[in-house]
Parts: structure tokens; sequence; C-alpha cells
């Protein structure tokens, strides 16, 4: 069985979702969630579900191993769910297509940094896009520049605000990335 790592930076509902699905495979599971918000609602959610959540700071991600040294007893693949800091190279060096991520937009539109959560849905609405969706794709080096694996679509309407687009996005999320993550992981097992 394979360990994945998540890192999350906020609410932690594609975290909760993460963790419910493997929790019912034996492809993989989730053996923790690192988090540098130590504000995050993700804490609570990992509590309710009995899964490890620990709090690092940004230091010990991007200038020691320390966050590294974790990754490599506890992971085997790392997902990215709602996680703000760009990847260390360190990390991406010990675990080259391990590293996966979800984006609310199709890459590579509306991709980069700075790009993430109502900041994509608004220029999505403000570009008066007919169809936006998520990207699930590799981590390498640069924002949201690695290997797609998956794109899923949904339609949108010209009433349609930065709000009901972000709904529309995180149905796609629940729907889609628990899946993707199995067949990465069963693709590279």
């Amino acid at each position: 069985m394979k360990r994945i790592v998540i890192f999350a930076s906020g609410s932690g509902t594609n975290a909760e979702n993460i963790i419910k699905f493997f929790n019912h495979t034996k492809t993989a599971k989730v053996t923790m969630v690192l988090c540098n918000n130590e504000h995050a609602k993700v804490f609570d959610r990992c509590k309710k579900l009995e899964t490890k959540c620990l709090h690092f700071k940004k230091a010990d991600f991007t200038t020691s191993n320390n966050v590294l040294n974790i990754l490599k007893k506890e992971a085997d693949f790392i997902v990215l769910a709602g996680f703000l800091l760009k990847i260390p190279e360190n990390i991406i060096a010990n675990f080259p297509d391990k590293i996966i991520n979800i984006h609310p937009a199709l890459l590579p539109n509306y991709g980069g940094k700075g790009m993430y959560g109502m900041h994509v849905h608004r220029a999505v609405k403000e570009n008066k896009e007919t169809e936006t969706g998520i990207t699930i794709h590799y981590v390498n080096a640069n924002y949201d520049e690695g290997a797609t694996i998956f794109q899923a679509k949904t339609a949108l309407l010209a009433t349609d605000t930065p709000e009901n687009i972000a709904e529309k996005i995180h149905i796609l999320e629940q729907q889609h990335f628990p899946k993707v993550i199995e067949e990465v992981i069963l693709k590279n097992a």
C-alpha cells in the first residue's frame, strides 16, 4: 500500500475528500497532512478523521530539509490540495513525478504565481469565458507548468458570478481528484 502525504493551506475540503476516499481502498493511505497555516480549518477536519496533521514554518520547507526528512519517512506520493507555497527543488528532486497538484482552471490559462482560488474565478468571469474547469498536473519547479494528467470542464453562463464558478469547480474537484490520484498511483506502482 502506497503512502500519501497531503499539503494543505486552507479549509481542507479536498484533503478531507482524499482521506475519506483512500480510507476505503487498498491502493494507498494518507499518512499525514502538512500545513503551513496554523489557523487553517484543515486541522479540525483531520482531527475528526483521525489523521495526523502537522504545522510547519516556511523556513522548515524552503531553507532546511526538515519537511523533506518527514516526507522521506512518510510519503511515496505527495498531493497538493489547496496548498499555496511553491515546492522547493530539493523536494521535487526526491519525488520526481510523484507530486500531484490540482488547479481551479484549464491550464495553461489562468495559471502561475498569484493565480489561485477566487483570483482565478474572477479572472475567468472578467474574460467572459464560456467554460472553465480543473487541471490535475504533476509539479515541477514552476507554478502550474508541470505535465497535465487530467482536465475536466464545466460550462459557464453569462450570469455566473465568481462565487458560482467556485461552486462548479469545487464539484469537479470533489468528483475527480481522488480517482485521478489513485490512477496515477496504480500507473506508477
